[in-house]
């Protein structure tokens, strides 16, 4: 008996499922595709966002001969879809070639089906593992009921998300925006705003102290003070009232320091620049110079926070208490932009209506979404998970013999190989490791990064430890 074709089917496509009615007709129809009303469940649905329907591309299937014995779609080639994204995208980024379709836990498969260990975690916005169910189910739930209302109205998700975070974090207030960029810059507007009215400096005259080799997000306020050439050059001029110091060179932090200091702009760990962990006294030291001078630390653990350091906040394992946080990314699991700024009241309250603000900020789907993540974080205890498998792991990465790695840097699930120079680079190691069914990414040339999602299982890693000695051990 042949399956039928009717519409719907989508046998060129690799999330093709057969389906078997009750009165024992077969049929084929995409996974992906969308239920159009008042369609009966059988025959197959009109696929609506299948994406070989939807690229017109053509068919990978093969002829099925009977309902017993069935062969299985061809996979889709990748190509198609790197295409089009060469074609009309923008040309901002430079991934691997892989093209993904699906996640699960700490994997991802591509388009041919091919399954991956996700080893980069969305830069850490995946913390909690691809579409957690308890996530995806606030996320629906949520959805179903109320968006988005702005901040001209209240809603009844707002205040409780942010008591929620509030104890969580042990900071009074939480503003929340979208992305990591915004509460950056909600950041710097505080320390500013707090530098005039509080500390009493001059008109135009505040300064925020900030660090070489930082990453912060990509405004033009931001990049002005990165010392990256890739993310800074011809985007001048740039905003003044920021001075770029050493990271951690005490003595020049010390030396940087005026009456004109409103604050020090941090990364606990510096993830983009390659994972750097600064000296054991970098931040206790921060901090007392601020304490000295009256000025605010800040600190940016939109990817070291929640977790991926094996605590709540990176700058705690310093045993010192910032002034100020920025988080994101793994605060809504990868399902949702959401990002916040924390702060007790002596600096958050320095904001006013209509000082600051944004339409989505705070948003009923955010907070749902943020809520649930938080609840899986806590309650899987992914924190404790984090440092338990950190510091295995990093024992059996200092295991691996290759003569091309110069350095290893890490704490809690978060790793930089860092290579010699001769090594040729990370990038061809991070195609390898692709190819073997890993997915990392380079960073700064000769750095592959390792951050997986903290529900990654030991066995799961002493599998990628396993690929990683392989690609790093060969030439």
């Amino acid at each position: 008996m042949s399956p039928r074709i009717s519409p719907g089917l989508c046998e060129r496509c690799v999330h093709a499922r057969k389906i078997v009615s009750a009165k024992s007709s077969v049929f084929w129809r995409c996974a992906t595709s969308e239920r159009v009303p008042g369609w009966p469940k059988y025959p197959p649905l009109p696929v609506l966002r299948c994406p070989h329907h939807r690229a017109g591309l053509p068919s990978a299937g093969v002829q099925r001969h009977d309902a017993t014995v069935m062969n299985e779609p061809a996979a889709p080639d990748s190509q198609p879809w790197i295409e089009l994204e060469e074609r009309f995208a923008a040309h901002n980024y430079h991934p691997l070639d892989v093209v993904l379709t699906r996640g699960e836990g700490p994997w991802v498969w591509d388009v041919q089906g091919k399954r991956y260990l996700d080893c980069l975690a969305a830069y850490s916005a995946v913390n909690q593992g691809h579409n957690h169910p308890r996530i995806v189910a606030a996320l629906i739930e949520q959805a179903k009921i109320l968006g988005l209302t702005s901040r001209a109205f209240r809603n009844d998700k707002f205040g409780p998300f942010c008591r929620k975070l509030s104890e969580l974090s042990g900071y009074e207030r939480v503003l929340m925006m979208n992305t990591g960029a915004e509460a950056v810059e909600t950041a710097i507007k505080a320390a500013r705003k707090w530098g005039y009215e509080v500390k009493g400096v001059p008109a135009g005259k505040a300064k925020i102290l900030v660090c070489e080799g930082n990453f912060h997000g990509r405004t033009t306020t931001i990049v002005g003070f990165s010392t990256d050439p890739g993310a800074r050059d011809n985007y001048g001029p740039f905003t003044p009232g920021f001075e770029v110091i050493p990271y951690g060179d005490l003595a020049a932090a010390k030396a940087a320091f005026d009456e004109h200091v409103v604050a020090v702009l941090v990364e606990p760990v510096q993830g983009e620049g390659g994972i750097i962990i600064p000296p054991a006294d970098y931040l206790p030291g921060l901090r007392a110079l601020c304490d000295e001078h009256q000025s605010l630390l800040l600190c940016d653990e939109i990817q070291s926070g929640l977790g991926r350091c094996g605590s709540m906040f990176a700058h705690s394992l310093a045993g010192v208490r910032a002034d100020g946080v920025t988080i994101g990314k793994a605060l809504s699991g990868g399902l949702y932009p959401v990002s916040a700024f924390l702060a007790d009241a002596k600096v958050m309250d320095v904001f006013t209506p209509g000082s600051h603000g944004s339409t989505y900020g705070g948003n009923p789907l955010a907070c749902a979404v943020a809520d649930a993540a938080l609840d899986v974080l806590v309650d899987e205890k992914l924190v404790e998970r984090s440092a338990e498998l950190g510091a295995w792991m990093k024992t059996e990465l200092e295991n691996i013999a290759s003569p091309h790695i110069k350095e290893l840097r890490g704490v809690g699930l978060w790793y930089g190989i860092e290579l010699h120079p001769e090594a040729g680079g990370a990038r061809r190691f991070c195609e390898a490791l692709q190819r073997e069914g890993m997915l990392c990414k380079e960073t700064h040339e000769h750095t592959i990064r390792l951050a997986p999602p903290l529900v990654v299982e030991r066995a799961e890693l002493e599998w990628a430890l396993a690929r990683l000695t392989k690609v790093l051990g060969g030439n």
